[in-house]
């Protein structure tokens, strides 16, 4: 009698973790690109958004920073809540209101229901940040299979920041509601993902809730209070309330850090002159990288007349050189130094913003879309070096407090980007005056971070 070759307990677990670690990988995956595209993706539809629902630029600003604000307010607790119940069940709760706040925003009826939503997704985009890379960490053991799958993982970033332009530009021409709708089955993929991975470990972790509380009074206050002031001036009794509410938050929430027992930031982190550095140019470069395609936006289109589409193509080659390039970053890094790539890259970012802020008005799009990829090649140059000069710049032990400080600073570069830039354009010396002052206030920063930048110090982690 034949009988079958049986399957060993062994294999059949070894193929039942790749099953898992596989499901894990992709539900990430999926999670990081629902994050960026909505990053991305509403710039391009904002004027439509605009003519929809009604409203100025004011009321448009908060449909971009309500993500943004929450997001980063946000984000460095956010971690804590994943230790907390579990990397699974955060990402899966995080990905479920993501996409309940994703139709509401489809549905909205109102520009104050579509900022609402917009609040709420970046809430749970901050929920889904961490959770999303403490999976890949648990399903990936391995070092080197880890590495591969956090490049795995980047690449959903990158694939959605390079074709959200265009992606929005196309379902904008349907109907700007589909900017939103377009997250539904991809949540529902997620979650089924989700369903197949393994559980997560949980722990009890301290919570820093005067920390998390003063943070989103202070960033929340600065957002207003800049954004507000393009339509009421900066001496408008609730703009200079608001400033008041923001600087007594910050003072309240660094003295919470520097006091507290387990504070969110602590503040011992800036004692590294790496740490504050790379911290300066994350903020730096995104103010330059997050507020020109608002501003190019609006412009293109109601400026120079340009469809949404258009628009979004305009933008592709600035995306897609930063996507192919990317990957060599590391090799260029090591043949040239991470310092010096750095400030190349954010002098060729401070100089493509000049050139923009000088140009004609009557300039060909195709030049200006040209013109663009300056700021495009800074993404690969600047990125992926200052990150990892900050990680081996902090211990082992710290290097989840680093990440959420750093990218922390990053989000508020592009809320304050977008508050500040959008205050500009409301003003009475008109649309393409507060551009220019936009663009040139990006490259002024980008050109300080800039000089700052050769004082990184490159090292092994201690």
């Amino acid at each position: 009698m034949i009988t079958s070759p049986s399957v060993s307990p062994i294999t059949a677990g070894a193929a039942r973790s790749r099953a898992q670690a596989g499901a894990t990988l992709a539900a990430a995956v999926l999670a990081f690109f629902v994050i960026t595209f909505d990053a991305v993706v509403v710039n391009v539809a904002l004027p439509s958004i605009g003519g929809d629902l009604g409203g100025g630029i004011t009321s448009l600003q908060w449909v971009v920073d309500g993500y943004t604000l929450m997001f980063a307010a946000l984000l460095l607790s956010a971690g804590s809540l994943s230790d907390r119940i579990g990397a699974r069940r955060a990402l899966a709760i995080g990905v479920a209101v993501f996409a309940v706040a994703s139709a509401a925003c489809g549905l909205a009826p109102s520009l104050g229901v579509l900022a609402a939503g917009r609040f709420v997704q970046g809430s749970a985009a901050a929920v889904m940040m961490p959770a999303s890379m403490a999976l890949i960490g648990q399903a990936y053991p391995d070092a080197q299979r880890r590495a591969r799958a956090v490049a795995i993982w980047a690449m959903g970033g990158a694939v959605a920041s390079s074709s959200g332009p265009v992606l929005g530009g196309l379902l904008t021409g349907l109907s700007w509601r589909w900017i939103f709708f377009v997250n539904l089955p991809v949540g529902a993929v997620a979650l089924v993902l989700l369903a197949h991975a393994a559980r997560s470990p949980h722990r009890r972790v301290p919570f820093d809730w005067t920390g998390q509380v003063t943070a989103v009074a202070a960033m929340g206050g600065l957002t207003y209070a800049a954004i507000q002031a393009g339509t009421d001036g900066f001496g408008a009794p609730r703009v200079m309330t608001a400033f008041a509410v923001a600087v007594v938050a910050l003072a309240a929430f660094l003295a919470a850090q520097a006091r507290g027992s387990h504070p969110m930031m602590p503040l011992d982190l800036f004692r590294s002159r790496t740490v504050t550095i790379s911290v300066a140019v994350g903020f730096a470069f995104i103010v330059g990288y997050y507020g020109l395609p608002f501003v190019i936006s609006l412009y293109l289109q109601q400026m120079r007349g340009l469809s949404a589409l258009a628009t979004g193509a305009a933008f592709l080659p600035m995306m897609l050189i930063g996507a192919v390039l990317t990957p060599f970053s590391t090799r260029l890094a090591e043949r040239i130094g991470a310092c010096s790539l750095v400030t190349v890259g954010l002098a060729l970012m401070s100089a493509g913003l000049v050139i923009l802020a000088l140009t004609p008005v009557s300039t060909p799009v195709w030049a200006v879309a040209a013109l663009m990829v300056l700021i495009g090649l800074a993404g690969p140059l600047v990125m992926p070096p200052v990150t990892a000069v900050l990680l081996n710049a902090v211990p082992a032990h710290r290097v989840g407090v680093a990440s959420g400080v750093f990218n922390t600073s990053r989000q508020i570069g592009g809320a304050l980007a977008v508050a500040v830039f959008g205050a500009l354009l409301a003003q009475p010396a008109g649309f393409h005056t507060g551009m220019r002052i936009s663009l040139l206030i990006a490259a002024a920063v980008a050109l300080a971070a800039a000089v700052i930048s050769p004082a990184l110090t490159p090292a092994s982690r201690p």
